[in-house]
């Protein structure tokens, strides 16, 4: 059987978010106040500007996290276990209610599309208390696949 070789692959701004836009799960990394790091898996989307977005709850420890110190990373990961996947880092924003209710639309068109009843929506989200992570990307790393070094091909 011949070996999966792991692929590095260098991509432009454009082609990033075009990677990104299908994707929706992503492991968040933000800053303890001690210093290490906590990781929270979450469901993103990118918004129309080509933002990271992830929809929480203001009392989350990635939230606490990134009013204190907004730099974050986000693995985003292929449904597929073994597809391709790319480290981004960046600048998380905490959007809270009121102001949350329309990128919380936002969130929600760019992962599952139309609502059936988007009035219902925002209500449900205002009774829920939820905020919004936008993340604005300053720097990514390759799309990446695991498998064996080159070297090792058959």
């Amino acid at each position: 059987m011949a070996r999966s070789i792991a692929t590095n692959n260098r991509v432009s701004r454009a082609e990033l978010v075009e990677f990104l836009r299908p994707r929706h799960r992503a492991i968040l990394l933000t800053t303890r106040k001690e210093g290490r790091p906590q990781s929270s898996p979450n469901t993103c989307g990118v918004d129309p500007e080509g933002r990271i977005v992830i929809s929480s709850y203001p009392e989350r420890a990635k939230v606490a996290n990134i009013r204190r110190d907004p730099r974050v990373t986000v693995t985003v990961l292929s449904d597929d276990w073994n597809g391709p996947w790319v480290q981004v880092d960046g600048v998380a924003e905490v959007i809270d209610l009121p102001d949350a209710v329309e990128p919380l639309v936002e969130y929600f068109r760019c992962i599952s599309g139309e609502h059936p009843n988007w009035d219902e929506y925002r209500q449900a989200m205002r009774d829920q208390g939820k905020c919004l992570i936008r993340v604005t990307i300053e720097s990514w790393g390759p799309i990446a696949t695991g498998g064996f070094p080159a070297r090792l091909a058959d």
